[in-house]
């Protein structure tokens, strides 16, 4: 009998699949054993309080002497973080009992109403201008920084995109390009303020969604050495960013000028020791220190509660990051995993930016530390977003075993 050669002319002019992409780290709902993801939540949740704790200690102490000089009376800043934390407890709360999945619901909403608040930012007379940068709305008593909302909108806007494309995720015009583009213009108005720690914190954000997400590591490097270019080249086009650059390499080289915060934190590092000087004891606070309360209250820690005080910082941090990163491989589906991801790398990842300017490993960019440095909308954001990862590890707890 004579074969088919029809059928066998089909199978020859049948084109070859197409390029798939990389495998996503978290693809379908994991096997867990129920019981034993139960402490996930309880662990992230004891660690945010550990970091509160310690943040409100550490504001009292570290902006004593300026809230006493600037409004007569020590307790001012601490007063204002206590509300600040009692708030962010809420929202935290209540985005932890929320199911994850909704907040797709919010996404146009938060991406809009981020773009017209730094918009609104920029106007002049309406937004607040300190110490060279337009950030914040609102009075010089209740402030508003609208950016870090718009990190937590890049986050949600992210994950969905990634989760709900989850075939063409490597494809420019179906991902990438909505990705990158929506990412841009929101991160751009940031850079405008000028705040290019905040800007690079969202790329960072955005990569890391990338690369869970299953985008191949091709396009993924391209764009990383794309961005590493751009930055260098705003950083020269701005001077002041370049001596920032090349001056925490040697602060003391230039103590007097562009050096001279970064000296004063390691001078402050260095006089804790290793059990510290005493909690309330610092001398940089008393002016010394520009930023103490706030982009550098990681030195007070150092100087108040030595090297054993700042291990421990370190720790918690580093707790939240394993913690995170087992809820994003155990996470239900692909949306938590994405969240979980993002979030993780959000908190970790600044907490990693901020500490390493205040020790000299990394240049300053001007992020607070997460859940320890003085600010309301940072630390209300940033308790969000927790909130969120708070849900994800919740529910991988259901997902049921198998054998």
């Amino acid at each position: 009998m004579a074969p088919d050669t029809s059928t066998l002319t089909r199978k020859a002019r049948r084109p070859p699949p197409e390029k798939s992409a990389r495998k996503p780290v978290a693809k379908r709902p994991p096997t867990v054993d129920p019981v034993a993801d139960d402490t996930g939540w309880v662990l992230l949740a004891a660690i945010v309080a550990m970091l509160c704790t310690i943040g409100l200690m550490m504001v009292l102490s570290a902006s004593s002497v300026e809230a006493l000089r600037s409004y007569g009376g020590a307790w001012v800043f601490f007063t204002r973080q206590i509300m600040w934390v009692a708030i962010g407890a809420a929202v935290l709360t209540g985005a932890a009992l929320v199911d994850y999945h909704h907040w797709r619901r919010v996404v146009p909403l938060l991406l809009g109403g981020s773009f017209v608040l730094l918009v609104l930012v920029l106007v002049p007379g309406v937004g607040i201008t300190a110490g060279g940068s337009s950030r914040w709305l609102g009075t010089d008593s209740f402030r508003i920084q609208p950016s870090e909302l718009a990190k937590l909108a890049v986050l949600l806007f992210g994950a969905d995109l990634l989760a709900r494309r989850v075939d063409l995720v490597s494809d420019w015009r179906s991902v990438m390009r909505p990705l990158l583009v929506t990412t841009g213009l929101i991160a751009g108005l940031v850079l405008v303020q000028p705040d290019m720690g905040t800007t690079l914190l969202m790329f960072f954000i955005v990569f890391v969604l990338m690369f869970v997400g299953g985008v191949r590591l091709l396009p993924m490097a391209t764009l990383g050495a794309v961005g590493f270019v751009v930055s260098v080249i705003l950083a020269k086009v701005e001077g002041y960013r370049w001596e920032r650059v090349s001056s925490f390499r040697d602060p003391f080289g230039d103590f007097e000028n562009t050096g001279y915060q970064v000296a004063q934190s390691l001078v402050a590092l260095g006089t804790g020791n290793v059990s510290g000087v005493g909690l309330g004891a610092s001398r940089a606070k008393w002016g010394f220190l520009p930023n103490a309360h706030t982009d550098f209250i990681f030195a007070i820690v150092g100087e108040e509660l030595g090297l054993i005080g700042t291990f421990g910082v370190v720790a918690l941090f580093v707790a939240f990051a394993v913690v995170g990163i087992r809820t994003a491989l155990r996470a239900p589906d692909r949306l938590g995993a994405l969240l979980a991801a993002g979030v993780t790398a959000w908190v970790c990842g600044q907490a990693v930016v901020n500490m390493g300017a205040v020790t000299s490993l990394l240049p300053v960019t001007g992020v607070p530390l997460p859940f320890v440095s003085f600010g309301g909308s940072s630390l209300v954001v940033t308790m969000a977003a927790t909130g969120i990862l708070l849900n994800v590890a919740r529910q991988a707890r259901r997902v049921p075993a198998t054998a």
